[in-house]
This record gives C-alpha cells, structure tokens and sequence, in this order.
C-alpha cells in the first residue's frame, strides 16, 4: 500500500529516543492520519548498535544506512532525496529524533496543510525548553541573521512538505548545508504555524557551543551572496565615515585646533580603516563571483553515493 504520509526522523547514536518518540507517534497522531503514514529513519553512521526498534503502529518502517556521518542537516537531505526517488508518497514531515519535536504538533501540520496544501508547513517555537544561556546565544544568532540576510528564522527542522515541493526542493544545492535556510533561499512558498518545543526524551543533547556557531553559520552561507552585499554595503558606509572624519581631522590641523601628534595618530589608524573595508569588499565580491561559476550540488541526483543499505523492518 502506497502510504499518504512518510516521516523523516534522521539520527545518530540516539536509538533510546527514537524508540520513545515512536512509541509517542503511536499515542499522539490522528489514528486516520497514522494508518496511512510511514517511517524513514536515516542512520547517520552511528557508532551504537541497534537493539531493537520500537513496533510503529502505521505502515512500514525502514531504515536507510549511510557510509558515513554527514551531520544533521545533510542526513535529512538524504533522506528527502531517497524519499521523492523512490517511495512514493503525499506529504513528507520532518522531525528529529530526541522528541523536541512534539509528535502531537504533526496533527496540526496535517491540518494546516490542508489549508496551504501546495506550501511547505513549519512549527514555529514560540517557547523553548533549553537553558537562559542557550536562548540567549540563539537570540544572538537571530538578530545577525536578520542583519546579515534580511530575513527572520523562527523554525528548525519540524515541517510537513507536499510532494510537489519535494521534488523542487531535492533539486535545491542549498539544502546540502542547511534545511530550512535551502527552502529561504529557493522561494518556495511556506507558512509556519505556533508550536511549543518539547523535552528531549532520553540521554543528552548533542549541540553544543561549537555546534551552535557551526549550525548558525552554515544557515548564513545559504545566502551567502544576499549577506556578502549587505557586508559590502557596511564597509563602503564605514569607509566614507572615515573618510570624513579624515578630512575633520585635517581640517581642524589645518586650522592649528589640533593637538601636535594626535591628528596624525588618528589619521593613520583611520586610513587603515579605511583599506581594510575596501580589501573586505573586494574579497567578498569575488568570493560571490566565484560561488556562482562553481558547478551545484544536486542531492537527487547524487544521494545514491552516501547509501550503504536500506533496512524495511
């Protein structure tokens, strides 16, 4: 039987979760929406054996192992590209395994995709479980992201995306490097509904500080040529203020208001301001100039090489 529904739960080395989010998907989904949905897990390489999984009580589960560890984001566009190749289905909803993404929400991305039934649905948090410290270095990323790119992000990885939109989406190089950033960067049409985060279910979270930066970066480098014109923008304002202050300066020594030494000093420093944004220009313009000659990543086409096996339990 042909599922309507695929959930995509990518993992690494978090098996005791997994089993407690399916046991939660058994309890929580529409028992319609569960009879017509299947699993697809993606082991991300994990270095933990599995034991067992937990029984599902929709369709079929399988499980799609890769050679290697390619990280979250790009184990998700692994498993979209295998999806929309080879299981043929309505809907895909994403989800990470650990149970912050709550299993109940998938019946309010179900709904809300029968309003928008040709845009990628998201659950937008609007409370978060995690620590001050952690929040407060997330709102950090999300006022530079807004700053450098224009755009605000509210949502992770928890979407429900129609078939239509998987096919486009399999065919955007940007999902490579960060999910949600890749639907941004290629216009294709979404809305994002209310939903609370939820606790992570067994053993500890894997993000940490390093991960954060790492994860915020790569969303960033998704629209790299939109950030690199809005850096250059910056730089060329920062070099004309001081070139103004320059002229001041000289002005008031020129007038003999300025202390001996101290027009000089601040000249110097300052025209060093100013070809150090000039460089900074220059570098990210042909560094945006160069990112668009390079040939594109397409996951559809070379997902096959990062699959050691598919397991159907």
């Amino acid at each position: 039987m042909t599922p309507k529904y695929v959930i995509l739960i990518p993992q690494y080395n978090d098996w005791e979760a997994l089993n407690l989010l399916i046991e939660r998907i058994n309890q929580d989904v529409a028992t319609d929406t569960l009879a017509a949905t299947s699993l697809v897990i993606v082991d991300d390489c994990s270095s933990q054996e599995m034991e067992k999984i937990a029984p599902f009580a929709g369709q079929k589960v399988q499980i799609v192992r890769l050679y290697r560890n390619l990280g979250h984001q790009r184990a998700i566009t692994i498993g979209l590209s295998y999806i929309a190749k080879e299981l043929p289905c309505e809907k895909v909803i994403v989800m990470d395994a650990d149970g912050e993404d709550a299993p109940k929400d998938i019946n309010a991305l179900v709904k809300a995709s029968e309003k928008w039934p040709d845009k990628v649905i998201f659950a937008q948090r609007t409370k978060r479980q995690e620590s001050f410290l952690f929040r407060f270095f997330y709102g950090i990323y999300k006022f530079i992201f807004r700053q450098l790119t224009g755009k605000v992000i509210t949502f992770g990885n928890f979407s429900l995306i129609p078939q239509r939109r998987l096919q486009n989406l399999v065919r955007v190089s940007e999902i490579w490097n960060n999910f949600p950033g890749g639907i941004i960067r290629s216009r294709i049409p979404y809305e994002a509904i209310p939903t609370e985060r939820g606790k992570r279910l067994a053993g500890e979270s894997k993000m940490n500080f390093v991960s954060l930066v790492l994860h915020g970066l790569s969303t960033v480098s998704v629209l790299i040529d939109v950030a690199a014109v809005r850096i250059l923008i910056f730089s060329i304002g920062m070099s004309l203020v001081a070139l103004f202050i320059i002229f001041v300066v000289l002005f008031l020594k020129w007038m003999d208001h300025a202390t001996p030494g101290w027009a000089s000093t601040l000249s110097s420093a300052l025209l060093i301001v100013v070809l150090q944004s000039f460089l900074i220009s220059l570098f990210l313009v042909f560094m945006v100039l160069q990112y668009r000659t390079q040939q594109q990543f397409i996951p559809v086409l070379q997902y096959r090489d990062f699959i050691e096996k598919v397991e159907e339990l």
